[in-house]
């Protein structure tokens, strides 16, 4: 028990450690090719804090337990919205971002939305999992079309002053710092997913609720980091972008990849829990994109709350099951 306690702190220190350098280092080599803070933000910082959840989903999958592979992408969606969303905003209110936050967010719950019809089925096969990662190209291709048309490099020069202390300035250091970090990942994720499955079934918490709660807020380490480090310094378009890219990211990338290696078996909680509150967090955060200008204290105690009561109701509601 302490062995997998060890390996557990080990894997979250690794993970934390691997998210940064990777963020580190693309943020650098996207600096560049000239990419705004948008894009940064969204697909960069976005997809890159990810990779967690992408390899432990995988590990859990070959592994033989699907359930943590669904719940880690479940899981990870709601605390970005309400867990991670709730401190950055707690820090500092968020405020000032641009309309396209609004689109993205968009995007993300219609991401969502398809997420909760898939798992009204037993299994996420593989013929959907390459769906999604189609929709994910789409995706991308999209948003990068839109960025060179939407972008001038003199707001690119002006929006970018929150990676300046990035010290990766010779030219082959970003690629270095990447490498390093997906390598850490790649270490972490292995670890975490050992340590908390041997904690959690000894204590007899069903595989659902691991990947729901512990291995979800593990994996999204990253993304808090992040956040908080934009909050702090007040760009609000970093913040929202790291969490709806994230989650944009979790369901097309990480469950695609996920069902095309291992048809995923999806529980009755999936359909009739923890999807739909998932939903209710991406929809949420488009009606607050769309309908105010500020995110702030009072609005993170709310999301903070909500967190609590689900993860409250999640060890309730799985451990008697």
């Amino acid at each position: 028990m302490v062995t997998d306690f060890g390996l557990a702190a080990a894997g979250l220190v690794l993970l934390f450690l691997g998210g940064e350098g990777l963020v580190r280092g693309s943020v650098a080599l996207a600096e560049r090719f000239g990419l705004s803070k948008l894009i940064i933000g969204l697909v960069i910082v976005g997809f890159g804090t990810s990779t967690p959840e992408l390899l432990v989903s995988v590990n859990a999958a070959l592994g033989g337990s699907p359930e943590i592979a669904l719940g880690n992408v479940v899981g990870s969606n709601i605390a970005n919205v309400f867990l991670i969303l709730g401190v950055a905003a707690l820090i500092m209110p968020i405020s000032g971002w641009k309309r396209t936050a609004v689109r993205e967010a968009l995007v993300a719950s219609l991401v969502a939305l398809a997420l909760f019809g898939l798992v009204q089925g037993q299994v996420i096969t593989r013929v959907e999992g390459f769906a999604l990662l189609a929709v994910l190209t789409v995706y991308l291709l999209a948003s990068y079309w839109l960025e060179r048309r939407e972008k001038t490099l003199t707001v690119f020069e002006q929006e970018t002053e929150e990676f300046e202390d990035v010290p990766l300035k010779r030219a082959w250091l970003p690629p270095l710092v990447s490498l390093g970090g997906i390598a850490l990942l790649v270490i972490g994720a292995d670890l975490l997913v050992d340590g908390s499955i041997s904690i959690a079934r000894a204590f007899g918490v069903p595989d659902a609720v691991i990947g729901l709660s512990l291995v979800a807020v593990g994996t999204s380490l990253p993304e808090l980091a992040t956040a908080i480090v934009a909050a702090v310094r007040r760009h609000s378009d970093v913040v929202l972008g790291n969490v709806i890219g994230s989650n944009i990211f979790n369901v097309l990338a990480i469950l695609g990849t996920t069902a095309v290696i291992q048809p995923i078996e999806v529980g009755a909680r999936f359909r009739d829990i923890d999807t739909p509150v998932m939903l209710g967090a991406s929809c949420a955060l488009l009606v607050l994109l769309f309908a105010t200008q500020r995110i702030g204290r009072l609005w993170g105690i709310g999301m903070l709350a909500v967190y609590a009561a689900y993860m409250i109701f999640l060890f309730r509601n799985g451990m008697g099951s």
